[in-house]
């Protein structure tokens, strides 16, 4: 499939609006097709057709809605190249971290096929004589969900996975960076998995046409963003006008903190990876990397030489570790941020140059929390090393932030590293691991300005369904007038 069309149920068709949307792929620049856009009149035929078709989803057999998730699941494996191909080619992903999104949703999508058979209600006892209390598991009804770029398979299924095995039907509006794996490719997956018409609808659009819209319209009961915070407060606001339910996903700036008793060599490869992988434009990568004084020179030391060696180009080429940034405006800004940091008193490590999108590792040293590469999310292949005096000015530091999504501790002794990792303010850590960790199964968010709500397992069947409670009187009440 060229994937330049809307999916709107169960139909692909040409956008209404008169502006166009380019794909473009982030390496090599190649336009790999042109979309017209959605306009609000599309996005209107979404959400009705979503509408329409929720109550018989619902109503539709645990067996059969699992039935469907399961055939996406084969269909992933069975397209399994395909999919790696898109990845590397529209999102600029590495094949390594290609694999690895692959496998991530493909995850999802089995955790997701068991939530059918795990939507509990309870029976619970009454202080009324003869009442007995019912409380039902139900969908909560149209969930709109808007798709990120960066890990865009992975963090789009995150969402319409779930919420269609709940009972949902998704309107999904995808990153216009990352059309196909963040939208077009779901939903070619769900239609061969023969869902129903109506329960997933991709559309594509502007934000200037339909962005708010797409929050405001009077259908969708839940939003799900995952992206920046910044945006993720506007939607946040604008859901709030309708008192909208949100799952959002936002910005990160995740430490490691390296403690004087931590396999240096280990945390240094671990850090490697949770920097680099992806060229750091993952929400759970690692933004700075907070080492004790006593070891922060031969730590610095191990770090560098690892980075040196990193190959940075080509994403289709086995051996890049590092591959293209989104756009050029990105290169842009984080080239900013490490020249004013620079100018702030921080060391140049490493020196990255720039080869078109691509931008090689660069390491800077002696970086201070008030510094703009430590502040701000950096979203790409720069690793700032903090001093730290002691485990407590470790946490300290930790903690000097609006986000708190991710993180990791380095200790040999795993206690100690748990008692650190209970004083930083984070919904998720790591002990001797790296930050970039995502497991079906397991909760999966933020705290402070990284986000509301869970993902993953029984939090993500909490987030798309609500309960009702049915006060069941088995015998005649007695009232006192």
């Amino acid at each position: 499939m060229t994937y330049a069309k809307h999916f709107i149920n169960g139909e692909w068709k040409d956008g209404s609006s008169d502006k166009t949307i380019e794909n473009v792929n982030p390496f090599s620049g190649e336009l790999l097709f042109k979309i017209r856009s959605a306009d609000p009149h599309d996005l209107d035929e979404a959400y009705s057709a979503a509408k329409n078709t929720q109550k018989k989803w619902e109503q539709t057999l645990p067996g059969e809605r699992r039935a469907v998730l399961e055939k996406v699941a084969q269909g992933l494996s069975d397209r399994k190249e395909e999919i790696i191909s898109w990845l590397i080619k529209e999102a600029g992903s590495t094949a390594i971290k290609a694999e690895a999104e692959w496998a991530a949703a493909l995850n999802i999508v089995k955790e997701a096929a068991s939530f059918p058979f795990r939507m509990e209600g309870k029976i619970l006892p009454s202080a009324i004589p003869g009442k007995e209390n019912r409380v039902y598991r139900t969908p909560k009804g149209v969930v709109g969900v808007i798709g990120p770029w960066n890990f865009p398979l992975h963090l789009a299924m995150r969402s319409v996975a779930p919420a269609i095995a709940t009972g949902n039907t998704v309107v999904l509006k995808p990153s216009s960076d990352a059309m196909v794996t963040s939208g077009f490719l779901i939903a070619d997956l769900f239609e061969k998995a023969e869902l129903p018409k109506g329960v997933l609808n991709v559309v594509a659009g502007r934000g200037s046409e339909i962005g708010d819209e797409f929050v405001l319209h009077s259908v969708p009961k839940v939003i799900s963003f995952t992206g920046s915070t910044d945006v993720g407060k506007h939607i946040a606001g604008l859901a709030a006008k309708g008192l909208k339910e949100t799952a959002l996903e936002l910005g990160g700036n995740n430490v490691m903190v390296v403690l004087e008793d931590a396999d240096l060599e280990q945390a240094a490869n671990a850090a490697i990876f949770g920097k680099f992988l992806h060229q750091g434009q993952i929400c759970m990568a690692l933004n700075r990397i907070i080492v004790v004084d006593e070891i922060y020179d031969a730590f610095a030391e191990k770090f560098v030489e690892k980075a040196k060696k990193i190959i940075a180009g080509d994403p289709g080429e086995a051996e890049t570790a590092v591959g293209p940034l989104i756009n050029e405006k990105a290169l842009e800004r984080i080239q900013k941020d490490v020249e004013d940091s620079l100018e702030m008193g921080a060391k140049l490590l490493v020196s990255g140059k720039a080869s078109g999108n691509v931008l090689h590792p660069i390491v800077l040293g002696e970086v201070t929390n008030d510094m703009p590469i430590a502040q701000k999310e950096i979203f790409g292949p720069v690793a700032p090393l903090i001093r730290a005096k002691d485990e407590a000015d470790a946490i300290a530091i930790a903690n000097d932030s609006e986000y708190g999504l991710s993180g990791s501790v380095f200790s040999g002794d795993v206690q100690r590293g748990v008692r650190a990792a209970k004083e930083i303010e984070t919904g998720m850590i790591h002990i001797n691991d790296q930050s970039v960790n995502d497991e079906a199964h397991v909760a999966f968010g933020g705290e402070k300005h990284s986000g509301i709500g869970r993902f993953g397992g029984e939090w993500a069947i909490e987030k798309f369904t609500t309960v009702k409670w049915i006060g069941v009187m088995e015998e005649p009440r007695k009232y006192p007038f």
